[in-house]
């Protein structure tokens, strides 16, 4: 019993550390978007081509891109800003498969915590970019949704990718979860969707403009 509460003490010194050198690490990175996408999608994938895109282009905007650093959309998103020399931030996890980390990296960190390193993308983030990916894409998309419709955060764009995609989702969630009354008919207007990069780049360049103008609006957490 000892043994197990000095392991869990020390538990608490490694996510103060992780939390406190990513904070750091990212002080002054400046406006961001988080781009979040399958670690599957190859570099023939059209959305792997879409992602590179996409990057460029809010990097053209004096936009840094975030990533999760590791392969497929995470690699694609990455690439595109880097080659354009933005500011590509990864934010890489350990994990026992999948991840490893994509070289297109200007600011590479590694996370040992999940709750810490989806801190730091909404964090830094102005905006959300969500590719098709798997659960973990599934669960920043809700979880976003989550702090903005319980106010923990101030609204932002969440732009989904791939309307195809994400079609069969969305149907259900309108015939499903708002007559059941697990949502309200303005939780679907939380987020927008996009079928070319330069929409989602349209989308998040207009919210740039309503924050210059109103800079005290601009998203960020709450206490």
């Amino acid at each position: 019993m000892d043994d197990l509460k000095t392991s869990e003490a020390w538990r608490v010194f490694r996510i103060q550390a992780e939390l406190i050198d990513s904070i750091e690490s990212l002080n002054d990175l400046g406006p961001a978007v988080s781009i979040f996408g399958g670690a599957r999608f190859g570099e023939g994938s059209p959305y792997y081509v879409a992602a590179r895109e996409t990057a460029t282009l809010l990097c053209k905007q004096n936009l840094a891109v975030l990533t999760g650093g590791g392969p497929g959309i995470m690699e694609a998103a990455s690439r595109g800003c880097y080659e354009a020399g933005g500011v590509s931030v990864g934010l890489n996890i350990v994990l026992p498969r999948e991840q490893h980390p994509n070289p297109y990296q200007s600011i590479s960190l590694t996370f040992r915590y999940f709750f810490i390193r989806k801190l730091m993308f909404v964090r830094h983030a102005m905006a959300y970019v969500i590719f098709p990916g798997g659960f973990g894409t599934m669960d920043e998309f809700f979880e976003s949704l989550t702090l903005i419709q319980t106010t923990k955060i101030r609204r932002f764009p969440i732009v989904l990718f791939g309307a195809s995609y994400w079609q069969g989702l969305l149907d259900w969630m309108r015939a499903e979860m708002l007559p059941h009354g697990c949502i309200a008919d303005g939780d679907l207007d939380l987020f927008h969707l996009a079928e070319t990069p330069q929409a989602v780049a349209d989308i998040i360049g207009c919210h740039q403009e309503q924050c210059r103008q109103f800079p005290n609006e601009q998203r960020r957490t709450t206490s």
